[in-house]
């Protein structure tokens, strides 16, 4: 018996606890949405995977942890700690965007400066609100960007707002299939 606990012991049902097996359930509700369901498949399917990666509990010592320095997770996951995952993520997102809408009809631009001017308007207010400004700034891009590029402007503006932010800029992201719909009706004809 004492064999099977030193045993034990070295695997990574030692160190299981629930918030491992809650975040996996989620990673997998995740993913299932993302493949099967095709609900925000760029977005979902990764978060998904990197919850379950994330949440796998790991035997400490033999270097397979996400973690463990010297693990390939480990190597993997310097990406996200150095921030080059998500100008890559921009990059691949840029490069599916179709320009044609805005090409036939110019006017459209005026939108993106609609953005535009709600993003400084935002910092204005949360420098208002008594903000620093590059808290003000971190607040300020949730409305322009995607949620890799919040989290990567937060962590270097204002890294006691990432928390925070993150949820925000995730919520804003995945609320926009479900806003949107209702919006386009009311405002366009059949």
């Amino acid at each position: 018996m004492d064999t099977f606990a030193k045993f034990f012991h070295f695997t990574g049902f030692y160190n299981f606890e629930i918030k491992f097996l809650i975040m996996i359930v989620v990673g997998i509700i995740f993913i299932i949405l993302a493949i099967k369901k095709k609900y925000e498949p760029l977005l979902l399917l990764p978060i998904g995977f990197g919850m379950l990666i994330g949440n796998i509990p790991m035997a400490l010592g033999i270097k397979v942890g996400v973690y463990e320095t010297g693990s390939v997770l480990n190597i993997l996951y310097q990406g996200v700690a150095q921030g080059i995952y998500p100008p890559l993520i921009f990059l691949g997102i840029g490069a599916m965007t179709d320009f044609s809408t805005l090409l036939s009809n110019p006017k459209t631009i005026l939108l993106g400066a609609a953005a535009q001017i709600g993003i400084f308007a935002t910092i204005a207010g949360a420098y208002y609100l008594g903000f620093s400004l590059p808290e003000a700034a971190a607040i300020g891009i949730i409305g322009g960007a995607d949620g890799p590029t919040a989290i990567f402007l937060t962590s270097k503006l204002a890294p006691r707002l990432l928390g925070p932010i993150a949820i925000a800029a995730y919520s804003y992201m995945a609320l926009v299939p479900v806003i949107q719909p209702p919006i386009m009706k009311l405002l366009t004809s059949k």
